[in-house]
């Protein structure tokens, strides 16, 4: 089987963001890159099929500056055969990555592409849905578990009433979220593997944006707690001071 498990290079969860100096983006001085935390379920999902199955194979694409080049070295060290990077140094919009990857997916011929379920930077959740209206594929996102029989794949997400389960055939674009397996990390050995491993390099394409960043902005400061007293006596007060100040109740 031939799969395809779609990148996004972000900011670290534990970096201190910083608003560059036009107000539009982040200030990428000291920021430590990662892959995204749900393209990991993705990688790590299509490197399960590969091993149930005994064959097969496993590209990863990332749209980025030369620089995610280290994202894909480490998706390399954790298992994946092969990488390409569609390489855009400017941010571009969903619709723009989008664009960049039906530019290299509609020619591969891929059994199963799949995605995180959103990126944890924007966490607009669209590119992949995007991609799949672009390919006229069968997309289905936040997923939680996946079954390959034969030429169609079964799979569950979780809703507010209980467990849904969905059928299509494949080739299809699929959305991975937390709970569909546990990520491996990359061993030493795959390490020096990737080294060796063929990852190819292209340009995005030219099209043009659909969205503009006008501002960015950090959310307030918290406010510093409140020590009220202690034991059975503070709750009065509590009570006073969340419906006087608070107003929550």
């Amino acid at each position: 089987m031939k799969i395809a498990v779609c990148l996004k290079r972000v900011p670290d969860t534990a970096t201190r963001v910083r608003i560059g100096g036009d107000g539009k983006s982040i200030d990428p001085a000291d920021v430590q890159y990662i892959i995204s935390p749900y393209d990991e379920f993705a990688l790590e999902e299509a490197l399960l099929i590969r091993e149930k199955a005994g064959e097969g194979e496993v590209t990863v694409i990332t749209v980025g500056p030369e620089a995610a080049s280290k994202e894909v070295r480490t998706a390399l060290g954790i298992g994946a055969d092969a990488g390409v990077i569609i390489q855009a140094e400017v941010a571009l919009d969903p619709r723009q990555i989008a664009c960049a990857l039906v530019g290299v997916l509609k020619d591969r011929g891929d059994d199963l592409i799949l995605f995180g379920r959103q990126s944890v930077d924007s966490q607009g959740a669209q590119v992949a849905a995007l991609v799949a209206r672009e390919m006229s594929l069968p997309f289905v996102n936040d997923i939680i578990s996946l079954e390959i029989d034969g030429a169609k794949v079964r799979v569950g997400r979780d809703t507010d009433g209980g467990r849904e389960v969905i059928e299509c055939p494949l080739p299809a674009i699929l959305g991975c979220d937390k709970g569909l397996n546990d990520p491996r990390y990359p061993s030493l050995k795959g390490i020096m593997a990737a080294r060796k491993k063929p990852v190819e390099t292209v340009e995005a394409q030219p099209v043009e944006a659909s969205l503009e960043t006008i501002e960015l902005s950090l959310p307030p400061a918290r406010p510093e707690g409140k020590i009220v007293g202690e034991g059975p006596d503070a709750v009065s007060e509590l009570v006073r001071l969340l419906r006087e100040e608070a107003k929550v109740i």
